[in-house]
């Protein structure tokens, strides 16, 4: 890797992109311009005052050689775009010529386990979906993740319903990527347990006050010539597990019959379960609020908790991140709490002075390398 951890460069990304060498970043997390046509801009009394970027596009902002660049080496990728033009206007065409073309070296510099996330919302989400299964190969798309930011809806519901959710893609670089499971596995919280959960183990123990539930030992499909069909407990049936299995668990209490030519079944207690498994809809990790201590006024902070569960999900410790549009710096800051190597990219240079404040205020003193250059060979 030609570039250490811990480092911000203060320059274009894709001049960074394009020296960084192949195949050596494990995760790579953006959130880029949306192409929403508007200008941001943090407050001037916050600790982000001073940046802000123009998220409108025009095709005066490529230089010519990115559309030769396009069209000569992923012509399909470039009628692809060329297509949104008609449907959607010349700064659809030049947003997603400039997206594309950092897409294409973000995909090099890739390892094979690597995993992309990308961030966007439904201005361009279903564009830049074709432009992703055209450079990652669509068998390497994962996940269509729905981020819901508010809790309550505030968007005016005259003329139809508040856009209060994000696009995230996730996609892979081939079909062998790293993925821990224990990252969306959420614990229940004993106190405040949703419907569905409360509905399934309905049941306490009387001895201990546990939550139980008490489960169907009995397959599918009932055969009396498999070798799962015998008798338990006076009753015979095909069952889910071999009888060694049955007798070891009723050993250990875990087979109760409530009474006597009932059918077996077992009991699971809810504390002992890892917990509940996200779908791709999250709306658990709200958006940040003026009063949240973590906001610095920046204005597109995402959540660090956000960042957190995609970096646990997606690496491991020490596997190297990277975020070519670091802004204020969260994914840099998750990354180093989670003990990953990190790079980040932005043409602020606050972005720089962002990372050392937010990770002080976690306690983290580290040293940050900050470039100006690009990456040698």
């Amino acid at each position: 890797m030609n570039v250490e951890n811990r480092t911000i460069f203060e320059n274009d990304n894709l001049q960074v992109l394009r020296d960084l060498d192949t195949d050596t970043i494990d995760l790579i997390y953006l959130d880029p311009p949306f192409n929403s046509n508007r200008t941001f801009e943090a407050p001037v009394s916050s600790e982000a005052a001073g940046t802000g970027f123009k998220d409108s596009w025009t095709l005066d902002d490529l230089d010519n050689a990115s559309h030769g660049e396009l069209a000569e080496k992923q012509p399909q990728l470039y009628h692809t775009i060329s297509a949104a033009e008609f449907s959607h206007g010349k700064a659809m065409k030049a947003y997603l010529i400039m997206m594309s073309i950092r897409m294409l070296e973000m995909h090099r510099i890739l390892k094979p386990t690597g995993t992309l996330y990308l961030h966007c919302d439904d201005n361009a989400s279903h564009y830049l979906k074709m432009v992703m299964d055209s450079i990652f190969g669509k068998d390497n798309f994962r996940n269509e993740i729905i981020w819901q930011r508010a809790v309550t809806s505030k968007g005016n519901l005259k003329k139809g319903l508040a856009r209060d959710s994000d696009v995230i893609f996730r996609y892979s670089k081939t079909n062998t990527f790293v993925w821990n499971p224990k990252a969306v596995t959420i614990p229940y919280d004993m106190a405040n347990l949703d419907e569905k959960t409360k509905k399934q183990y309905a049941y306490v123990e009387p001895d201990t006050g546990r939550l139980v539930s008490y489960t169907s030992l009995t397959a599918q499909t009932q055969d009396p010539d498999s070798h799962l069909t015998y008798e338990i407990m006076g009753v015979t049936r095909t069952w889910r597990w071999a009888e060694a299995r049955m007798h070891k668990e009723i050993k250990a209490g875990r087979i109760v019959q409530i009474r006597p030519g009932n059918v077996p079944r077992y009991k699971r207690y809810l504390d002992e379960q890892k917990g509940r498994t996200l779908n791709n809809i999250w709306t658990d990790i709200p958006n940040l609020t003026a009063k949240n201590k973590e906001r610095i006024g920046y204005p597109t902070q995402k959540p660090l908790a956000l960042l957190e569960r995609i970096i646990r999900a997606s690496s491991n410790p020490n596997d190297m991140v990277l975020d070519p549009f670091c802004g204020c710096a969260t994914t840099c800051v998750a990354a180093e709490r989670l003990q990953r190597q990190w790079i980040g990219i932005d043409l602020s240079p606050k972005s720089f002075e962002l990372v050392q404040r937010r990770l002080e205020q976690h306690g983290i003193i580290k040293q940050i390398h900050h470039r100006t250059d690009i990456p040698s060979p």
